[in-house]
């Protein structure tokens, strides 16, 4: 969400924001311990509550899209929980349905492509994450390609949620687990072996168990890593702190990402430009690593290609060594 459309809706709908979402935006965070989380979580919440018409999430899901086309993306995916807003918008389905149709009404608007990631929350009963997965089944090919698990991963154990993701797999959707943020590679492992994880939320911890790295590059499980979050969640003391460069070397798949640009003040192309300026990469790396978010989406095979040979065109462009030495030889 803007930071704008948050003030404006939450005035409209009489919300009480606390300044630390207003006039000290972006907030200050820490969540590696209970008390730090819960305040990112009743942050979070309070930006959700001024969704409350079903034009107010039309237009979060159209401003998202103009924001990524904005940045160069052609294919986001969003998560999405369900629960959170059902009783607002008159139950699952409904609220589900209601999701699609913005981001079908964004697509036509903005020309990004938009996948939907159903997620169950950690903190909540496993019976509630297999009829979000059966859910979720229903629209597979109607707007959903994925089923993911959110929350503090400190709660709700991946063994609680198997069935879930399994009927979730079972229906064709990309397995999109959170792990590996607040906790280490026993979050991640389990994610793997049990939820059949093809992408991670996070991932990063797991550089603290070689092993579970070579696991990850070989399977080619992509990890979203979210460099400016990882730092304002106290997961690193810094941006070079953030493991890039060591999974990215190890022959991790990688896709980049702002996480929550609300809260973290911080979008997609800044990610980007951490990569380079505190990790060294050069931009055929910075191509590669855009290569990665691309094989590790649920975009159609037709945007697949199309998004791949336009980071092939952007590297062409770019003035290398070569081109520089031929140009002064002009």
């Amino acid at each position: 969400m803007r930071h704008s459309t948050l003030v404006e809706l939450a005035l409209r709908h009489r919300v009480q924001l606390p300044e630390s979402l207003v006039s000290e935006w972006p907030p200050a965070l820490r969540a590696t311990d209970e008390r730090g989380w819960f305040r990112f979580q009743r942050l979070y919440d309070l930006a959700r509550s001024v969704l409350q018409t079903p034009a107010d999430l039309r237009r979060l899901v159209r401003e998202t899209a103009e924001d990524e086309a904005s940045e160069g993306s052609g294919w986001l995916e969003i998560q999405v929980d369900p629960s959170g807003y059902a009783h607002r918008f008159g139950g699952l389905t409904p609220t589900l349905e209601l999701v699609l149709d913005a981001v079908r009404e964004a697509e036509r608007a903005t020309g990004v492509g938009i996948g939907v990631i159903v997620a169950a929350n950690r903190t909540r009963h496993p019976l509630d994450a297999r009829t979000l997965a059966r859910l979720a089944v229903r629209y597979a090919g109607r707007g959903v390609v994925g089923f993911g698990l959110s929350n503090d991963e400190r709660r709700g154990r991946p063994y609680e949620f198997e069935r879930a993701f399994r009927i979730a797999r079972r229906g064709g959707l990309l397995s999109a687990p959170h792990g590996g943020e607040l906790q280490g590679p026993e979050s991640v492992r389990p994610c793997i072996d049990l939820l059949g994880a093809e992408r991670i939320g996070h991932g990063v911890r797991s550089v603290e168990d070689p092993r579970l790295v070579e696991k990850i590059a070989e399977r080619g499980v992509t990890l979203e890593v979210c460099p400016a979050s990882n730092v304002s969640l106290g997961v690193a003391r810094s941006v070079g702190e953030v493991p890039v460069r060591r999974l990215f070397e190890a022959g991790v798949p990688i896709a980049l990402g702002a996480d929550d640009p609300l809260l973290f003040g911080s979008r997609l192309t800044a990610q980007y430009e951490l990569a380079r300026s505190e990790h060294g990469f050069t931009d055929e790396e910075l191509a590669e690593l855009a290569r990665c978010s691309i094989r590790g989406s649920a975009a159609p095979p037709g945007v697949r290609k199309q998004l791949l040979e336009g980071v092939d065109d952007w590297l062409a462009k770019v003035p290398g060594p070569r081109a520089a030495a031929d140009a002064s030889a002009r």
